[in-house]
C-alpha cells in the first residue's frame, strides 16, 4: 500500500475520500496524506510512495498520524517510541500527551520507564500475566517499579 491509501485507512470510506458507496476519491486521500506527511514530518518521497520504503521511524509516524488524525477516543500504543531517535521521541511523546489533553483515554504498553513516568497518570505493572503492583505516577518509586517488573 503507498503512503496515502495507509493514512487513508480510518477514513476511506468517509468524504472526501468516499465516492458514492465503494469509490475512492484518490485525489483527495492524496491532498489529505501530504497534510499529514507535513504535520507529523513524514519523510516519504511523496504520498503515493509504497509505504514499505519508509525508514522504521517515519513507519512509526505515519501510523501515528493514521491513528491520530480524526476523532480518537481511546488509544492503546504499544513501545510507540521504541527504536526512535530523541528528536521523534519528543515529537511522539507530545502528540500522545496532546490527545490525552483533548479527553482521550490512554492505555500506554511498554517497558521503558522513562516513557511510562512522563506519559503516564497510573502505573499497572504486570508480570508473568497478572497485576502484581498499582501506583499513581506522581511520587511513584522508579526502583519499586523497576523492580515489580523484574517480578520482585
Amino acid at each position: 500500500m503507498s503512503v496515502a491509501e495507509n493514512l487513508a485507512l480510518r477514513t476511506f470510506d468517509e468524504p472526501p475520500a468516499a465516492i458514492a458507496r465503494w469509490g475512492l476519491n484518490r485525489a483527495a486521500m492524496r491532498r489529505a496524506a501530504s497534510a499529514l506527511i507535513a504535520r507529523y514530518r513524514i519523510k516519504a518521497s511523496s504520498p503515493d510512495a509504497p509505504a514499505s520504503s519508509l525508514s522504521g521511524g517515519n513507519v512509526q509516524r505515519m501510523v501515528l498520524a493514521r491513528e491520530l488524525s480524526g476523532d480518537v477516543e481511546v488509544l492503546i500504543a504499544a513501545n510507540p517510541c521504541f527504536g526512535l531517535d530523541i528528536a521523534a521521541i519528543a515529537e511522539i511523546r507530545a502528540q500522545i500527551t496532546r490527545t490525552r489533553n483533548r479527553g482521550a483515554a490512554i492505555l500506554l504498553v511498554s517497558e521503558d520507564l522513562d516513557e511510562l513516568f512522563e506519559l503516564a497518570d497510573r502505573l499497572v505493572v504486570m508480570f508473568n500475566g497478572e497485576f502484581v503492583h498499582e501506583t499513581p505516577a506522581a511520587g511513584a518509586d522508579v526502583a519499586t517499579v523497576g523492580r515489580r517488573m523484574a517480578g520482585h
